[in-house]
């Protein structure tokens, strides 16, 4: 997933945590662990850059709602519940179900409490992963629990960063995360926007996701989403918008003078109901997009492959077959994923000095063969079952199946046992 989109065939050599050469093995070499690929594909780590981890355990549990009423009835009672214990659960469970899909890093928004928990969580599971805790401070119909004073929630954001951001060999770091327009006030979000600047975190957000938000924001502000968070200095490079699902000539603009990345989610998109995003109109703008999965509340998995699948014939049903290739696809998947975490260079493709997160992908199954061009392959041909192996800083995660870090059965009856507990306490 270099610039010249080449493909190589040969050995991938890995040492110190980057890989050290393509195409062979430097001679005199003595590696301490080989994979045989043969009959695979090995890729970059596919970069999620949409996700909630903590509502990994509300699979299952929010289905045949619209966005509003999925918040206010389920998920807004849902994170309430959470407590330190079954955000650790939440969080290694997500962790194992995305190695062994492939993926190796993610922007992840959180809820408002407990977010420490989630961060000691993932730090022995060696995903690479960008942690807000939600900010909401205006409380709505939301359980009290979720309301936090703009300051104190501020406050707290920057001592996770003093104590997170750069933890674990750099894998960890730290961003911004107002949930979305209606659940912030305009002095939060602007407080936000200065903090930002002065920290250089990147603000992890939702915007246009659905046409009944909208018409709130627009009914509290007088301005379509990207207006208002441009009025209040949100507006830069460093803000993240997930979905843009309706988003105006007007409001892409906006996005392409302003650097804005786009977080594009069509599993989640369609599941509520909300619609399908302009995503060639972005792209020709020259608008960073790339791809998350959302949350397993409202998607219900967190498979890369399905959400690269359905980017492309999503955007074929709008703008035509072709319109956004499974080269486009696997593209956003990797180099605009890392792009939008601000690691173009060091994630998200295969180069020498890059960071070593890289994915084997069989591709000798009967839904393959003949497997004649790797992308389409990996679009349209492959799922998470077939990730032989994934490698994050070097070090194998997952390999045929297995975490490295945990062992399934345990982990699944902790996980059970957490979702049992918040169910309980939410009355869901």
């Amino acid at each position: 997933m270099n610039d010249a989109f080449d493909i190589v065939e040969g050995d991938l050599f890995i040492d110190g945590g980057r890989i050290a050469a393509v195409g062979h093995v430097p001679e005199g070499a003595r590696p301490a662990t080989t994979i045989d690929a043969a009959g695979a594909l090995v890729l970059p780590g596919f970069v999620q850059t949409h996700i909630h981890l903590c509502q990994t355990l509300f699979r299952g549990l929010a289905d045949d709602l619209p966005l509003l009423a999925w918040l206010r009835q389920r998920i807004w009672p849902l994170e309430a519940a959470h407590d330190e214990a079954t955000l650790s659960a939440t969080a290694r469970l997500a962790a194992a179900e995305l190695q062994l899909g492939g993926t190796t890093s993610v922007l992840t928004m959180e809820t408002v409490h407990g977010t420490a928990a989630v961060f000691e969580a993932l730090a022995p599971t060696g995903l690479r992963a960008t942690v807000g805790k939600c900010l909401m401070d205006v409380r709505g119909e939301a359980p009290a629990r979720l309301h936090q004073d703009a300051r104190a929630g501020l406050d707290e954001s920057v001592a996770l960063h003093r104590q997170w951001h750069g933890a674990a060999n750099g894998r960890l770091r730290t961003a911004l995360a107002p949930r979305f327009a209606i659940s912030c006030s305009r002095d939060l979000l602007e407080a936000t926007a200065s903090l930002s600047g002065e920290l250089g975190l990147l603000v992890h957000t939702h915007a246009s996701e659905q046409r009944e938000e909208i018409d709130v924001v627009r009914a509290s502000t007088g301005m379509d989403n990207l207006a208002y968070l441009t009025a209040v200095g949100l507006a830069s490079p460093r803000l993240c918008a997930a979905h843009c699902v309706h988003v105006s000539d007007a409001e892409q603009a906006l996005l392409a003078e302003h650097a804005i990345k786009v977080l594009h989610c069509p599993s989640s998109n369609l599941k509520l109901g909300s619609g399908i995003a302009p995503v060639t109109e972005m792209r020709a703008r020259g608008i960073s997009v790339s791809l998350g999965a959302d949350g397993a509340a409202c998607n219900n998995t967190l498979d890369m492959f399905q959400e690269m699948r359905l980017a492309a014939t999503l955007q074929a049903m709008r703008s035509g077959p072709g319109s956004l290739s499974a080269r486009d696809a696997v593209w956003m998947a990797t180099r605009e994923g890392a792009r939008a975490l601000g690691l173009d260079g060091e994630i998200g493709v295969i180069a020498p000095g890059a960071r070593a997160d890289v994915i084997v992908v069989a591709t000798d199954g009967p839904h393959h063969s003949p497997a004649a061009d790797p992308y389409s392959t990996l679009v349209y041909g492959c799922r998470a079952s077939d990730v032989r192996a994934t490698v994050i800083d070097g070090e194998i995660r997952a390999r045929d199946g297995q975490l490295s870090w945990a062992a399934w059965p345990e982990l699944r009856a902790a996980a059970n046992e957490a979702g049992r507990a918040v169910r309980a306490r939410a009355g869901v």
